[in-house]
Parts: C-alpha cells; structure tokens; sequence
C-alpha cells in the first residue's frame, strides 16, 4: 500500500466520521473541542500534584508537564504542519465543500499533525506515568481520545492527523517522564508506597477518586453547554 492509497483511505474515513445531522451532537463536540472546557479537570490536578508532593517536588512537576506540551505543540504546530503544508479537511480545494463544519469554523490552513491530539496524549502519558493507577490511566486517555475526535467531527483534521499526532505527544511525554525519573531519582525523594490508599508513587487514591468527580461534573457541563449551543446553533 503506497502513500496515495493511505491519504485516499484517510479521506473517505474523514468523511465518515466527519460531523452528523444533530445540532446536539455539533454543539457538544464544539464545547469539548474548547480547551476552556477542561480548566476545572487540570486545576483539579494541579491540586493533587501539590497537595501529594513537598514543594520543590510539585514545581518541578509542573515545570516537566509544560516542557511535554509545549515540547508536543511545537513539535505538531512549529515543525510539522509547516513541512508536510498538508490542507485541513475544511480547507483542502478538493475536499472542503464535502466536509461538514460547525459555527463555521475552518481553522488554519494546514492539519498535520493535529496539536490538540499531540498536547493531550502527551498530558495523559505523562500524567498516567506519574500517578501509575490503573483507573486513572484508563480515564486519562479516554479523556485523550474525545477532544481528539472532536476535531475530525469538526473537520479541521483528519484521522490521520490525529493519529500521529497522538503518537507523537505519546513519544514525546515518554522521553520527558524519563528525564524528570533521571532527576528524580538525583534530587529528590521517592519512596515506594505499598498501602492501598496510595498509588506506587505517592498519590491517595482519595485525590484521584476526587478528580474523577471533577471529571463527571465537566461532562455534566458539557452536555448542559451543548444543549444550550445547539439551540443557538439552530438559529
């Protein structure tokens, strides 16, 4: 199989996936695509990072999970879209009047790789590398995956976009948790935790079970919003 038939498979997937009859549904995927949307989930975390960690410990935490997104945004916006000048769905000349947009939204002229897949599977590896529960790490790449659709149902990526762009962030997180595990292992304590109300790494599952509340209340909201959106979408 050559390039051609990959970019000719990608298309028709694009177009299956691509956006629906529903005004709910476009309303949804439009506030879960808003990074505003999930502020309260990343407070929440913020929280738990400082509340299970001594000061310095919980800062330079904060410092690596900026050098994972960042490193993920540069690395999807600032090298690849400006290499591979691959169209958006919304605006490729062969494809854009097939494609189903939301509120009119289109994006910038080129996709790929798609930065939002990058920054949250970057954000959930690195996180799921830290925390090291199960549960959590399970939730946090469900988390990765929605807001990463959302963007092919908006038509401003196409499947392949945000496939390698999670990749890419997966890759990316995991070279960054092992220099902040270098570090860690050099400058600070980690003592290992056999308790069941800590995870292996230090985090009360009490924390994480609160995060998952945020999590269900965000959801809540969202639903509320889209309902709300859709409604003005209507009009």
């Amino acid at each position: 199989m050559d390039i051609q038939q990959l970019i000719e498979i990608d298309r028709q997937w694009l177009l299956d996936w691509n956006g629906s009859d529903s005004l709910f549904w476009d309303g949804l995927m439009w506030v879960v695509s808003d990074t505003k949307t999930w502020l309260a989930a990343a407070a929440m975390l913020l929280y738990i990072i400082f509340k299970n960690n001594k000061l310095l410990h919980a800062l330079f935490i904060l410092v690596m999970i900026a050098v994972v997104i960042t490193l993920a945004d540069q690395f999807a916006s600032g090298v690849c879209k400006p290499y591979f000048h691959r169209f958006r769905p919304a605006q490729d000349p062969e494809l854009m009047y097939l494609v189903k947009v939301v509120n009119g939204y289109r994006g910038g002229l080129f996709g790929f790789m798609s930065s939002h897949a990058a920054n949250t599977f970057a954000f959930a590896t690195f996180m799921s590398l830290l925390v090291r529960n199960r549960w959590m790490t399970c939730v946090m790449f469900l988390w990765a995956v929605i807001p990463s659709y959302s963007r092919i149902y908006l038509g401003v990526h196409y499947p392949g976009d945000v496939v390698c762009g999670a990749i890419a962030g997966c890759i990316i997180a995991c070279i960054v948790y092992r220099l902040y595990r270098l570090v860690v292992r050099k400058y600070f304590e980690c003592p290992q935790y056999i308790s069941g109300q800590y995870t292996s790494s230090g985090f009360e599952i009490e924390d994480i079970h609160a995060f998952y509340l945020v999590l269900l209340i965000t959801c809540i909201y969202i639903i509320t919003a889209g309902m709300i959106l859709s409604k003005a979408l209507h009009f």
